[in-house]
């Protein structure tokens, strides 16, 4: 059977895995994700590594997966109740929302920052009814990585 040290060793590296992915994907940006957050997008590829192993080596492996399996979703809930209790963890996490259209000028720098390109914005005001960023007062990048749109008051 696999030993306490073992299974330590496993903990400790699925959280440091863990921890390097939440850091390494809000330093990359949040433009891909899509309606995932951060932690959703980290949970679900290690929590499926994390248990492909024990699925396929059987009993030898399969206390090493649990014990992965358990870490990421102790974390995720510590993490999670964290995010809830504090304002700058929250922030530093997820980020902030970005301003990319401000009475209908692009902020160019912005949406560098942001990782996006121009077409990349006017698609987004396109789906939500905007030729351009003529008539508009705001385009928010929101931290889910949607795209908010406030029209020009007429």
């Amino acid at each position: 059977m696999i030993g306490a040290v073992n299974m330590l060793v496993a903990a400790g590296a699925t959280a440091a895995i863990y921890l390097f992915l939440i850091a390494g994907l809000r330093l990359v940006g949040r433009r891909q994700l899509g309606q995932l957050t951060v932690l959703d997008l980290v949970v679900v590829l290690v929590l499926g590594s994390a248990v492909e192993t024990a699925m396929i080596h059987g009993d030898t492996s399969l206390p090493v997966g649990l014990v992965s399996a358990a870490t990421l979703l102790i974390l995720n809930r510590l993490l999670s109740l964290l995010l809830l209790r504090s304002r700058r963890f929250r922030h530093l996490v997820n980020g902030g929302p970005t301003l990319l259209v401000n009475h209908g000028a692009v902020l160019d720098e912005h949406l560098v920052r942001a990782g996006m390109t121009e077409a990349d914005l006017v698609e987004a005001l396109r789906a939500r009814g905007f030729a351009g960023p003529q008539g508009v007062r705001a385009a928010v990048l929101e931290t889910d990585g949607s795209v908010s749109v406030v029209p020009e008051a007429p």
